[in-house]
């Protein structure tokens, strides 16, 4: 099946920004000015913000963006998630590495992630059971007497839908259905040293529109709701985007209106359930004979 040309481009790009994320991730470093440097290289590239660059740390296992003043760092010894999307007229690539900062001291638990990727990509063939991708992630990463996270999966992936049908578990979950020639999946392993579960932490400032239908009557609130439309349609965006287009004081007031009235959605913060080191690796991959994986960098 040959892909739309937009969605090999935005595979690429993702693919390369993920590369030039990785090596900004240093000790000292800000995750804000990190993550506004991806998303510009993106732009440079041709690209569109799929999603916001996540930063997730340590025991954060997933949805941490930079908040608009954010004044982390990373620290010696961080093991940081960088988690990124690309899209090319509304067809997304996604992908994630996890790099330790400065020290070798957690290498198995982002090797036990990246191996599991591995191999749930060479799976993805028509008819394989989607529970025999996740028997081959929780296998290799139980292997290093580590955990699968067991409530985070990857996902279908389609055009302007970032999490689509179906869903890819961390682990054999006994679902007998089977893969098809030309679905485009985003297959994302989490090991961890905790019990294998995350729960919902404080908001993360990622959000996306939940229901385009809706309107509201503040005037003001409704140039802020008419801006998301148009710049992001049903994709997630970060409070960051809004704040420097629009007062943050109005930002503030929009975006609790809108939530109020179930305009748009809030993803949660995600940290693991005992805070335990977490890893992560994903590629977007097109299910075929020979599986195609769109989001190489171009080292690999």
């Amino acid at each position: 099946m040959m892909l739309p040309k937009a969605w090999m481009r935005a595979g690429k790009i993702a693919g390369e920004a993920r590369v030039f994320g990785a090596s900004l991730v240093k000790e000292g470093a800000s995750l804000l000015k990190v993550a506004d440097e991806i998303e510009d290289f993106i732009r440079r590239k041709g690209g569109r913000i799929g999603f916001p660059v996540q930063i997730s740390i340590n025991g954060m296992a997933a949805h941490y963006t930079p908040f608009p003043e954010d004044k982390s760092i990373f620290s010696f010894g961080d093991v940081v998630k960088l988690d990124l999307g690309v899209h090319v007229d509304g067809f997304i690539g996604d992908n994630a590495v996890t790099v330790e900062v400065g020290s070798k001291e957690h290498t198995y638990l982002i090797r036990a992630s990246k191996e599991a990727l591995d191999a749930a990509l060479k799976l993805a063939k028509p008819g394989v059971k989607i529970s025999e991708i996740g028997a081959a992630v929780g296998g290799v990463i139980e292997g290093y007497g580590l955990k699968p996270i067991k409530n985070l999966s990857g996902h279908g992936v389609s055009r302007f839908v970032l999490h689509d049908a179906p869903s890819i578990p961390n682990y054999d979950n006994k679902d007998p259905a089977k893969l098809v020639e030309g679905q485009v999946l985003a297959i994302e392993p989490f090991a961890t040293k905790g019990v294998g579960w995350v729960k919902e932490g404080v908001g993360s400032s990622n959000y996306r529109l939940f229901d385009e239908g809706k309107q509201v009557r503040d005037k003001k609130v409704r140039e802020v709701l008419d801006f998301i439309k148009k710049e992001f349609y049903t994709l997630p965006f970060a409070r960051r985007y809004l704040t420097r287009v629009f007062d943050q004081r109005l930002v503030n007031l929009a975006l609790m209106m809108l939530q109020r009235a179930n305009i748009i959605y809030e993803y949660p913060q995600l940290p693991e359930k005992e805070n335990g080191l977490t890893s992560q690796h994903e590629h977007t991959v097109l299910v075929a004979e020979k599986p195609v994986v769109l989001t190489l960098g171009s080292e690999e």
